[in-house]
């Protein structure tokens, strides 16, 4: 039944496409006004600097997105607990604490545990097991979700073929934990949403699904100064929203009217509403003009400017 719901899903999101060209689709129109648009959530990463500076404990993560943002939703990156992701105490400490701030905990941020798509089998399967304890974790701390990547080698075609293999042999295992494996673009092909878009096509699992990135579309971050080095960002963000089980909301910096100067926010959010996305859109500042805290509370307020524009009330005739 489970995979017969997400068939239809897919199917239904797949029907509406040509209405998503509208800037005021169904999904905008028939929203529930007592509902917002879409969440707000804060992914650890925007702290980077704090948190490696030691001027914030990741045990206090979620105390500090809730009282210093007033955001009750967060995403956790693996890098600041590596050391305790088998640790029952430390992880019932990051749990506690965010059930004690009401802060809600979404996923978990999974970096340097092998490619799962590294064309060696014996790598590759020991890729996907490095990840088994993340999963668990995740589950432990009441996550949906653990994000991953779709490194790979080779050509176009192998890598797309090696890292479906060992996204779907790790969704497997996943979805016994009632867990989603998530890919985000995030650099090399995986920038390429047209490619990573077919890998989650080809992995063929409701359980496996894409968190576009507003921003990581570089595909040779070696060229990252030449236009042709990058992937078009609005083409990529619509091709993986059919998939997407969350949003990350990158920014770095902003102008005088409080807009983000890399990403039109209006257009990218219009794509993700269109996609009859209303789930949680996680903050990821990356600037350095602005501290980490002034650049999130500037990409909250962007966020929620955008919301309160796209809203369309219920009884509007437009």
């Amino acid at each position: 039944m489970i995979h017969r719901r997400e068939f239809l899903k897919r199917t239904a999101v797949a029907a509406a496409a040509p209405i998503a060209l509208s800037s005021r689709s169904f999904a905008h129109r028939f929203q529930d006004k007592d509902k917002p648009l879409f969440k707000i959530s804060l992914a650890q990463w925007s702290l980077h600097r704090m948190l490696q500076g030691g001027k914030l404990d990741a045990l206090d993560f979620a105390a500090f997105a809730k009282n210093e943002f007033g955001i009750e939703a967060i995403e956790y990156v693996n890098s600041f607990f590596k050391q305790y992701a088998q640790d029952k105490a430390y992880l019932d400490q990051l749990n506690r604490r965010a059930q004690t701030n009401g802060v809600k905990s979404l996923l978990i941020m999974v970096d340097g545990e092998g490619a799962l798509g590294d064309p060696d089998d014996l790598k590759r399967e020991q890729a996907i097991f490095n990840h088994h304890k993340w999963v668990n974790a995740a589950r432990f701390l009441g996550c949906h979700s653990i994000r991953v990547n779709a490194q790979s080698s080779g050509s176009d075609d192998e890598q797309r073929d090696l890292a479906a293999d060992g996204l779907r042999r790790l969704t497997e295992f996943a979805a016994q934990e009632d867990l989603n494996v998530i890919v985000e673009n995030h650099g090399g092909l995986s920038s390429n949403g047209g490619w990573l878009s077919s890998v989650i096509k080809q992995v063929d699992h409701p359980r496996c699904g894409t968190l576009p990135d507003f921003g990581n579309f570089c595909l040779d971050w070696n060229r990252r100064d030449e236009p042709d080095a990058w992937y078009d960002r609005y083409q990529g963000v619509t091709e993986l929203m059919p998939f997407a089980k969350a949003v990350s909301a990158k920014s770095h910096d902003f102008d005088e009217s409080g807009n983000e100067t890399k990403t039109d926010f209006r257009r990218m959010m219009k794509i993700v509403l269109d996609a009859n996305y209303h789930g949680y859109v996680g903050i990821e500042y990356e600037g350095s003009r602005l501290s980490e805290v002034e650049g999130v509370k500037a990409t909250k307020k962007l966020l929620e400017t955008v919301r309160e524009e796209l809203a369309v009330p219920a009884n509007s005739s437009e």
